[in-house]
């Protein structure tokens, strides 16, 4: 099984693009995270995006068609490498562990994600229209309830595995981290007690 992007109908990579529009692409990209470092997702704007990176703002647009989409891709890559290690990577978190040990692992590698990217996830949820899902979300509702399974769980692992996952939203981890001062260890630790409670009750 291939990863799902955060965006699928934009270029992949193997796609053909002029020479001048992947060197606007990449551009971009690095002006943009180059931005967030400096200043965090909220002060990505496109008209500061488009300074930093000395093209016309028209050329942002284009090329993400609004601040979401710009969010989206950045996030894809990130994405898209998470999603590489829970599916081919090594145990716990990739194949060859027990299901309860790869559930820990995943909750625990989400946090630590979100401690990295959450502000952007965050970000492009806020600048999407609507109630924002991505689609590799359905990746990790399938991945969670196909452990859940493997685990013996029976009574509807459908919809506990997206009970599950919405502990690990970004939304609310951060504000767990950040308003709450929980810590990562914390999280984690709650993480690991809550899936082992619903596979030890299976």
């Amino acid at each position: 099984m291939s990863s799902i992007s955060m965006r699928p109908d934009l270029p992949s990579k193997g796609a053909a693009e002029r020479s001048d529009a992947a060197r606007n692409r990449e551009r971009l990209l690095t002006a943009a995270r180059e931005l967030i470092s400096e200043c965090g997702a909220a002060g990505l704007t496109m008209d500061r995006l488009a300074e930093q990176a000395g093209v016309g703002k028209g050329t942002v647009f284009r090329r993400f068609g609004s601040r979401a989409g710009l969010m989206l891709t950045l996030l894809s890559e990130s994405e898209a490498a998470f999603q590489e290690r829970f599916m081919f990577g090594p145990p716990p978190l990739g194949p060859g562990a027990p299901g309860l040990q790869r559930l820990i692992a995943f909750g625990v590698e989400r946090i630590a994600y979100t401690v990295e990217f959450g502000e952007l996830a965050l970000a492009a949820q806020n600048t999407s229209r609507g109630e924002f899902e991505p689609p590799a979300a359905a990746l990790w509702h399938w991945h969670i309830e196909l452990l859940l399974r493997g685990e013996g769980l029976d009574a509807d692992p459908w919809l506990m595995a997206r009970s599950l996952a919405a502990t690990l939203a970004p939304d609310r981890l951060l504000n767990l981290l950040k308003v709450h001062g929980v810590s990562m260890e914390r999280l984690a630790a709650s993480w690991q007690d809550l899936v082992t409670r619903v596979v030890s009750g299976a």
